[in-house]
């Protein structure tokens, strides 16, 4: 696993904070993993898939 830095505001890291305060996800780092792959299963994965019906 790769080590990354991302700047982030207060805002979503109080939103990180509470997500594993309320026992969501063991770490920030996990919850962060879990939006970075929904956000690419979402727009990149499928959208791939979706031109390969289209194209296919």
């Amino acid at each position: 696993m790769r080590l990354i830095t991302v700047h982030l505001p207060d805002h979503l890291v109080q939103g990180l904070e509470k997500l594993v305060e309320g026992g969501r996800y063991p770490s920030r780092s996990e919850a962060i993993r879990v939006a970075v792959r929904d956000l690419l299963n979402r727009e990149l994965y499928s959208r791939t898939e979706r031109r390969g019906l289209m194209m296919g």
